[in-house]
This record gives C-alpha cells, sequence and structure tokens, in this order.
C-alpha cells in the first residue's frame, strides 16, 4: 500500500526516520562542543524535506546522522524502524550502503569511470550480479535524462549531467530516502533548475528526500522546511505550495 493511500485508510506508516531527542557532541581538546542539542523529528516515506540553518545550525551534523556517516551522542535514531544507533560496526555500514543514497555538491563522481560505471558502484560493492546491476544503472540513468550519455567520463559531461549521474547512483539501490547537501551549490542556475526538477519528478514517484540548502528558494521546492539553530530545531513548516521546477533536461 502507497503511504498516501495508508494514510487514507489510517493504517499506521511507520516513519522513514525517527529521532527521539538525538543530540551530538564533538570533543576538541578538553572542550565539548554540542553540535545537536536534543534533537526530535519524523520524516514519513514519500516526504521531501529541505533543512535549513545558519553556518553551525548543526544541519551538516543532522545530515550525517540521518545518514549513518555517523552515530548520536545520545538519544534514538530509527530508521525504517529499525534501531541504527546502536548497532555494530558492520551492520551500520551496510545499512549505509544499502539504505541511504547520498548526492553531493561536488558529484563525487571517478573520473575514470564511465557514467555507467560510477552509477553501478554501490551495487559492485553490494555483490550485485553483473547483468543485473548493468539494468538497474542503465534504468537508473535513464531516469535522470542521461541514457544517450551512459559511455561518457565526467570530464565529458557539463556541471549538471554530473549531478544527474550522482542522482543516478544514489537512486541505483533503491535507498529508504535520498539526501541532498548543496545540490546544486556548484551549479548554474539553469543546471540548478534541473536538478531541482529531477528531484520534484522522483518524489512524485514516492520517493523520500532531505536536502539541505542555505537558499530559501530551493528549499521551497520541497514539501516541508526544518529549521535549525545553535543545534536545536526551531522550525517544522508545511511549504503550502511549493515552487514547481521547470523540465528543461536535454541529455
Amino acid at each position: 500500500m502507497r503511504p498516501e493511500a495508508a494514510r487514507r485508510e489510517g493504517a499506521a506508516v511507520t516513519p522513514v526516520v525517527a529521532l527521539r531527542e538525538v543530540t551530538k557532541v564533538y570533543r576538541m581538546g578538553r572542550v565539548d562542543v554540542p553540535a545537536l542539542r536534543g534533537v526530535s523529528l519524523e520524516i514519513t516515506p514519500g516526504a521531501y524535506v529541505a533543512i535549513m540553518g545558519p553556518s553551525g545550525s548543526g544541519k551538516s551534523t543532522l545530515m550525517n546522522l540521518i545518514g549513518c556517516l555517523d552515530r548520536p551522542t545520545s538519544g534514538t535514531y530509527l530508521l525504517d524502524g529499525q534501531d541504527v544507533s546502536r548497532m555494530t560496526d558492520d551492520s551500520f555500514a551496510d545499512v549505509r550502503n544499502r539504505r541511504i543514497g547520498f548526492v553531493f555538491q561536488t558529484f563525487n563522481l571517478l573520473a575514470r569511470m564511465s557514467a555507467l560505471r560510477n552509477v553501478e558502484l554501490p551495487l559492485l560493492y553490494g555483490g550485485v550480479p553483473r547483468l543485473e546491476r548493468r539494468g538497474r544503472a542503465l534504468a537508473a540513468l535513464e531516469q535522470v535524462g542521461l541514457a544517450g550519455r551512459i559511455a561518457h567520463g565526467p570530464q565529458e559531461l557539463s556541471g549538471g549531467e554530473q549531478q544527474r549521474v550522482a542522482i543516478a547512483r544514489a537512486l541505483v539501490a533503491d535507498p529508504a530516502i535520498v539526501l541532498a547537501d548543496e545540490p546544486t551549490g556548484n551549479l548554474d542556475s539553469r543546471s540548478g533548475e534541473e536538478i531541482l526538477a529531477i528531484f520534484q519528478d522522483l518524489n512524485a514517484r514516492g520517493i523520500t528526500l532531505a536536502m539541505v540548502t542555505h537558499d530559501r528558494h530551493v528549499a521551497e521546492h520541497g514539501r516541508r522546511i526544518l529549521s535549525l539553530r545553535d543545534g536545536l530545531l526551531v522550525g517544522d513548516e508545511v511549504v503550502p505550495q511549493p515552487i514547481r521546477a521547470r523540465q528543461v533536461l536535454a541529455g
């Protein structure tokens, strides 16, 4: 049952992400520096959430915790109902690789590999057989409008096309949630619009998205905005009419 159908029928929907009084404290020499101070929130299936806040607000720390790149100092993190905050290191890494898709500002593509091979990498690490790996990578690249560019390396692609490869790589393992960290930050306005259009299309298909951005205009392409300040969640608002990105893909 799709999440929206479950809600209409009154069925319980397990949040993709559930944080309960999560803190994160970094040790700097002899000083403890709190980055998150008891954050509680839920992200439901099919959500499109933007995370905003000034430098030092804790938004990158929050993204790292949701992405299983770091663990909370205290509190609980449930991913699809599973407590990942107390897993063994191996299980924690396995969840990160299988259940989280990442899109970074700097693309993080391997220069000597084609677009297709870059997208296949998460499946290669996961031991997926070659033919299945190729088929899933081709389908992911088609989703982002790059079916005709699969043999091109990153140096042969524009910045916007490289980010689309990165999105395909994030999607290929069918993650529970896709996390995007300033995904339009290194792009011109036209390419940024392409990326936001892709995110909206993916979200319309039911993919759960969370995006860190400093740009209110970018944030308002999503359906919910979380605001952080000094390690606290100080705002949680629904975007009544998300800005609709123009679909301008060519590739």
